[in-house]
């Protein structure tokens, strides 16, 4: 009895390692696509080719493709955001976290341009740059404001001010050639936005970063 027991076990764990597995390559399929030029108009025939799965098992894993858009935004910055907050999480100000936060994200667009056009995509059809991000950006500016430092009415213009601005940013970064400090003056006339003086948002924007301790290799390592 207890061997059966055992048995049935192992085969239980063994099938969940086998389904991980399924997950984590459909994932994969689909932020390499989402990392193309076309990747936006990606569809789940196209996410199941890549895979080399069936239909079926497709939606053995996910309803749809925002179920999948959703975990493919987490899996490309989750571990990004984590080491990014653990970066900030070192600076006293506000300003100083926001300017460090967007020129981070900006920085790895030049190095890595698949998760650049990955993050457009993705945004496109979601939540700008996943839910973790976008909760993330709102309390920063909220402290910012409870802080005195960001004179604006509402977090929530501040977040979208953040975000929209480094997304469309990200775009720029994409088409064309800038300036090696282009992630700084976009930090600085974001401070601007959120109502930090002239002067203080250009030093704030061009202080030297805390360092970043690299993310686990995960599935956006596989973009290039």
């Amino acid at each position: 009895m207890a061997d059966r027991r055992s048995d049935k076990a192992r085969r239980m764990e063994l099938g969940a390692q086998r389904r991980a597995r399924t997950r984590a390559r459909i994932i994969a399929a689909a932020f390499e696509m989402f990392g193309e030029e076309e990747g936006l108009y990606a569809r789940i025939e196209d996410v199941v080719q890549r895979a080399g799965i069936t239909r079926t098992t497709f939606y053995d894993h996910f309803s749809g493709m925002g179920e999948l858009r959703e975990a493919v935004s987490y899996e490309v910055t989750h571990d990004f955001l984590t080491a990014v907050n653990e970066a900030v999480s070192r600076l006293d100000d506000a300003r100083e976290r926001a300017a460090a936060a967007i020129r981070f994200y900006l920085h790895r667009v030049r190095d890595v341009p698949g998760w650049g056009r990955s993050m457009i995509n993705l945004s496109a059809s979601g939540i700008i740059f996943g839910a973790e991000t976008y909760r993330q950006a709102e309390q920063t500016v909220a402290e910012g404001m409870a802080a005195g430092q960001f004179a604006i009415s509402e977090s929530t213009l501040g977040r979208d001010a953040v975000l929209g601005t480094t997304i469309a940013a990200i775009a720029t970064m994409l088409r064309e050639a800038k300036a090696e400090d282009y992630p700084e003056a976009v930090a600085e006339i974001i401070l601007r936005g959120l109502g930090v003086e002239a002067a203080a948002a250009r030093g704030v924007a061009r202080r030297a970063l805390p360092p970043l301790v690299p993310s686990a290799p995960g599935v956006d390592g596989l973009s290039g």
